[in-house]
């Protein structure tokens, strides 16, 4: 095996299931399938139903066969040996490698109707809207072949249909919608408003991408409640402090830091005489750094996009952006009030979960994506999670050239302009993968000085997308994009009809370019797996300079000298290997920051579970009025006489009691968000932070249980209840009026720049 050996001691017993049991399964399944074609639709939907028993698959070679069948009566696919393999790996609940363009979505379909036929709800979780559209509209025919439904939830989808959607046997959905519509059923108060149904199954495709690389992105519902803004004489202040004198940042570009000269500046500036005074330091200095850190750390067209008068944020590890997203805690302010744009409302966070937090809900979680394999430590160590590699139909014929290496990054840039434009020559289609909007731009803007015509895709203009990839393979195409994960749209040799795919092919096909190597090899595997589709030829070929941020931040510490070419370009073996320690390093970061997180995390994931037990007990039963009966009989006594309804007076007691609790819940989240803030100052003695932030947090949840119900008592002692039910809002015990959500990345690694924060799919409710 040799340097592989890492590889199958991590896979475990994982590729022999592959290669004998899956194997010998689909090989008589496929003998199995022209027994099949001549039975009518009915016949085949009552013979696979016969082969499930208690909920398990008894015959799974029958079980298979039928699927494939009807996979090419409803849509015309037949799928392939490995893309059946690739099924019945998921339906045992593993993880499966497969590669770009060996069809994924018909394999996804294909389990997801397994499950369903045996009794299951399943989520198919995506990575966008566009995608969770797409797909349940596409594979609508198989899945209700065998008389189940099918929905799709989206951004854009209104209650009504998200009820409707999240009742049906199989539901695509992209993940942050999943997770917002939960966090909202987390706020109702009777069971009739509830928006999801109970899913038995997630089915997560580029489950690399969701449940290791954003998996401690939280998710947040926030309600409105003014919040401290920015102001345009702060933001004027800071505006005017100059890097390295009066500020510095950190080398992982996460965190800024004011000087003593800069603190001077804004003090002489704001006229007041300490930034640090007790009445300053937690109102007027903390916006100070807001502004400072949107002056500093976030940078246009990086992080952040403007258009139409408002700010997009970016995703920087897809390069897209989706409509109406938000930074919290006074950050979106700060930006905004940076760009001269109206600043908007703060909010309060009324709730909040991981999306890590979120998956382990399912009771099930399998998945698919084209690098799993890197990913199998963390898929094993955070979901229990097997890998199983799916082989191509056809063997890899893309050929990958070694890194180019130069010194500095304009060097760099000339060179690969030069390389599209060479390419470019001989008709070879082109596909350039950048790091961020900015980058995009540059690169398109010095090639279309050479007049060579280019095709961008980048945040500005992602909704053009599925047009653009489909054409990236067309005879002399050249198309630059951020990040390709996720794009969710295949892209054939001679264009999206392939009407000139041999003449693509005799040219070598696409060649992939990558401006710069990721913090993680994942996603240099992700551009690089463009190239090379279905046995196609291809090329692909990464550019490095020694000021990269992969070098930058892996390379920190050490000092490495080069003899560069006239060129500026050094092919010297010491440093390859140094670009490859650094990406080793990056990747290293990413997971101790995982596991660290992942401590912090599980905590309130515990306590999180208690409170949504607690708020099951108060909606699904009558405990509300028990309770408070029980320590204030008299004003029990009082509504009772009053000839309040049994139904209304239980319905007032739950409003009043998960009010309180819902209150003390989002007190709780903040406050321990302060904690975790500043825990490095709060360890005592030999405690590390962590331990003292599991002391903090236990002390305060049991705190918080007991002040929701003494809160709940008062109120219920003081508050009217009549044939109304109870008049909370008159009490001044008002739930929000408006909602909005966002997820806020906790990864400072995320990406492939220097992105600190980033913001996908916030939506106004």
């Amino acid at each position: 095996m040799g340097k592989f050996d890492w590889f199958w001691k991590a896979m475990g017993s994982t590729s022999e299931r592959n290669d004998k049991k899956s194997k010998g399964i689909v090989a008589t399944a496929h003998e199995l399938m022209p027994a099949y074609e001549g039975r009518s639709d009915a016949e085949l939907a009552k013979e696979i139903r016969a082969t499930v028993v208690d909920g398990q698959i008894q015959k799974k070679p029958e079980f298979l066969a039928i699927l494939s069948v009807a996979s090419a009566r409803t849509l015309g696919m037949t799928p392939f040996n490995v893309q059946n393999q690739a099924v019945l790996r998921l339906l045992e609940g593993d993880v499966i490698q497969m590669a770009t363009g060996e069809g994924k979505t018909l394999v996804g379909a294909m389990a997801a109707t397994g499950f369903a036929l045996t009794g299951k709800r399943v989520h198919v979780i995506t990575v966008n809207n566009y995608l969770a559209q797409r797909d349940a509209e596409w594979m609508r025919p198989l899945v209700e072949f065998f008389g189940l439904k099918v929905g799709f939830v989206t951004e854009s989808s209104e209650r009504e249909d998200r009820v409707e959607s999240y009742r049906a046997d199989v539901v695509y959905a992209p993940v942050a919608e999943i997770g917002f519509d939960h966090l909202r059923d987390n706020q109702i108060t009777s069971r009739g408003q509830t928006v999801q149904a109970r899913a038995d199954v997630a089915l997560v495709d580029e489950a690399d991408s969701v449940l290791v690389d954003e998996a401690l992105v939280p998710l947040v519902l926030a309600g409105s409640k003014p919040g401290e803004q920015a102001t345009g004489q702060i933001t004027e202040a800071v505006s005017h402090l100059r890097e390295g004198i009066d500020y510095t940042i950190d080398a992982d570009r996460r965190n800024v830091f004011l000087t003593d000269d800069g603190a001077a500046k804004v003090e002489k500036s704001l006229g007041i005489d300490s930034l640090y005074s007790d009445g300053n330091i937690g109102t007027i200095l903390v916006r100070v750094n807001l502004a400072l850190h949107a002056k500093a750390l976030l940078i246009r067209d990086v992080h952040y996009i403007v258009q139409d008068g408002k700010i997009d944020l970016v995703d920087a590890s897809r390069g897209r952006v989706a409509e109406l997203q938000r930074w919290p805690d006074g950050l979106q302010a700060a930006v905004e009030a940076k760009e001269g744009l109206d600043v908007s409302e703060g909010g309060r966070i009324l709730d909040s979960i991981t999306l890590q937090a979120l998956m382990r809900r399912y009771p099930l979680v399998c998945g698919m994506t084209g690098t799993a394999v890197e990913a199998t430590d963390q898929l094993r160590q955070f979901y229990d999670l097997r890998v199983s590699v799916i082989e191509r139909a056809k063997p890899l014929q893309r050929f990958d050239e070694q890194d180019r290496v130069y010194v500095t990054m304009d060097e760099k840039f000339k060179a690969i302009v030069a390389e599209i434009a060479h390419l470019h020559e001989t008709g070879q289609p082109v596909l350039v993968g950048t790091h961020d909007v900015a980058e995009s731009e540059a690169l398109a803007d010095a090639l279309m000085q050479r007049g060579i015509e280019v095709n961008v895709l980048n945040a500005k203009n992602d909704a053009e997308e599925a047009r653009i990839v489909a054409e990236a393979g067309d005879l002399g195409r050249v198309t630059v994009s951020t990040q390709m994960a996720g794009r969710g749209t295949d892209i054939r040799l001679g264009g999206a009809d392939e009407a000139d795919h041999d003449a693509v092919a005799e040219l070598g096909g696409l060649a992939v370019i990558g401006t710069a190597r990721h913090r993680t090899a994942r996603l240099d595997n992700q551009l690089r797996g463009r190239a090379g589709r279905q046995g196609d030829p291809g090329l692909s070929l990464f550019f490095v300079s020694l000021e990269d941020d992969i070098v930058a931040a892996g390379g920190a510490d050490e000092k490495i000298s080069a003899q560069p070419d006239a060129d500026g370009r050094v092919d010297a073996k010491r440093i390859h290997d140094f670009v490859a320690h650094c990406q080793r390093v990056t990747e290293g970061q990413l997971l101790e920051i995982h596991a660290q997180t992942w401590k912090y995390n599980q905590l309130l994931a515990d306590h999180r579970a208690i409170i949504d037990e607690r708020r099951g007990i108060l909606l699904d039963t009558d405990r509300a009025w028990v309770e408070l009966s029980q320590r204030a009989p008299e004003k029990a006594a009082e509504v009772e006489a009053a000839g309040v309804d049994k139904h209304v007076r239980e319905q007032a007691a739950r409003e009043i009691m998960l009010f309180h609790l819902d209150d003390e819940w989002s007190e709780h989240l903040a406050h321990m968000d302060d904690v975790r803030e500043s825990i490095h100052l709060r360890a005592i003695a030999r405690e590390t932070p962590l331990t003292e932030y599991h002391r903090i947090a236990v002390r305060e949840f049991k705190e918080l249980a007991q002040r929701a119900v003494d809160r709940a008592v008062d109120t219920f002692e003081q508050v009217l209840i009549d044939d109304r039910g109870a008049h909370l809002a008159n009490a001044g015990w008002k739930r929000p009026s408006a909602t909005w959500t966002y997820m806020v990345s906790d990864n400072p690694l995320a990406g492939g720049g220097n992105s600190v924060i980033s913001g996908i799919a916030s939506m106004f409710r």
